[in-house]
């Protein structure tokens, strides 16, 4: 589906409910699948999520988790660690080419039985649950931190807890941070120090009733609409001043664009406070890489040069988010240079109108161009891809007067 996208107004208002955040979803599901006890409000209905929560009803058999990366590792250390199943993990042409050797190499350690169906590293896998024993595992933390999580929600079901040991720079730390915090209003005890993860074991917790906030990484979109329009106050429901989120970094990051915070009750206001003229932006990304390509198209947008830094683990995406960045955006006259974490921007003098965006099966191409269409018309293929992660994208565009046809 090819999407023509618009907009000919420049003052934008409208309130607006984003679905539940899909990181915080599919942490509470494998938590809720290994402790029944956790009751979870406010799920994100997103695709990666439902595929999540399907899977988990599974013992045996194939599980198809098609472009859902989180999914992958999650499931693999869970059924991995869910004694007497037998399954098949597969997915997407592309979730077969994203590495997952270093989680699989940690769980072997720990005793596990997982074996490659294909290519040694990579999925599709076959897995035969069982207990595993190890205490203590270390980890090369700065390639994922889904990995890191991964272990870290199973943990608490071992026999003796898990201690993690963390090799190298970590990545994407507030991550790890919204797993212990999840896990600890469950009632899991655990803490993470310097290089060191422990989680205790826990048999039988209190019951507990956990509401999942909003997706800041889908607000990320609001905020670049915010940011390129002259005029904006846009209402988005049910977010928290202390987010678990890393991406809650946003509310700091857009003040440089002229877009200011207003936390009211459990909802946050976005409203244009001045218009940002040229200059440039350097942004370290390490910790919140999923907002790069939303802030780049920002600079796009507004005409402002961009370096951004820390952006690693955006080759191993639902596409090479880096080459996919490059690759649209010099369709708009920009020119882009990347290297292994970084991204350059030096945007043309006046945007190309009527470009094409491929979004790569890629959620998140789709939705950080789609706010360009303040400045120009513009074509968003394949745009269908959304529901990854937030379906009701295009009908929220619409609450604020976008022309999406």
């Amino acid at each position: 589906m090819t999407l023509k996208v618009s907009h000919s107004g420049k003052h934008l208002k409208g309130n607006l409910q984003i679905t539940g955040s899909k990181s915080e979803s599919n942490r509470l599901l494998i938590l809720q699948a290994l402790y029944p006890e956790i009751n979870i409000q406010n799920l994100s209905n997103s695709d990666d999520t439902s595929v999540l929560k399907k899977a988990l009803t599974k013992g045996d058999g194939v599980i198809d988790i098609h472009h859902a990366g989180t999914a992958m590792r999650f499931l693999t250390a869970y059924f991995a660690s869910k004694e007497g199943c037998q399954v098949e993990i597969t997915g997407s042409q592309r979730m077969t080419e994203r590495p997952i050797r270093l989680l699989v190499d940690a769980l072997q350690c720990m005793g596990a039985n997982i074996e490659y169906i294909k290519e040694t590293g990579f999925p599709p896998l076959r897995i035969r649950g069982k207990k595993l024993q190890a205490d203590s595992i270390k980890l090369q933390a700065n390639v994922s931190s889904q990995y890191v999580s991964a272990l870290m929600l199973i943990a608490p079901s071992l026999e003796n807890g898990l201690e993690i040991i963390l090799d190298g720079r970590i990545t994407s730390t507030p991550y790890i941070m919204m797993t212990l915090e999840i896990m600890q209003h469950a009632g899991i005890k655990g803490r993470f120090k310097e290089d060191r993860i422990f989680i205790e074991s826990v048999k039988d917790p209190e019951p507990s009733n956990i509401a999942v906030e909003s997706d800041w990484s889908s607000a990320s979109y609001f905020y670049s609409i915010a940011a390129i329009s002259d005029n904006a106050e846009i209402k988005l429901s049910n977010y928290r001043k202390t987010s678990l989120q890393g991406d809650s970094c946003l509310a700091t990051i857009y003040n440089y664009f002229g877009v200011e915070t207003i936390y009211e009750g459990d909802s946050i206001i976005l409203k244009k406070k001045f218009q940002k003229k040229g200059k440039r932006l350097k942004e370290d990304l390490r910790n919140s890489p999923d907002i790069a390509q939303t802030i780049a198209v920002t600079c796009l947008a507004l005409g402002m040069e961009c370096q951004l830094e820390g952006l690693h683990t955006l080759k191993i995406k639902e596409t090479d988010r880096l080459q996919a960045l490059k690759n649209e955006m010099e369709k708009f006259g920009a020119e882009v240079h990347i290297s292994n974490d970084c991204l350059k921007l030096f945007p043309p003098k006046v945007l190309n109108k009527n470009v094409a965006v491929d979004t790569y099966h890629d959620h998140r191409m789709a939705m950080a161009f789609a706010p360009l269409g303040l400045k120009v018309p513009l074509e968003i293929n394949d745009a269908g891809v959304v529901s990854k992660s937030y379906p009701d994208f295009w009908k929220d565009l619409k609450k604020l007067e976008f022309s999406i046809e």
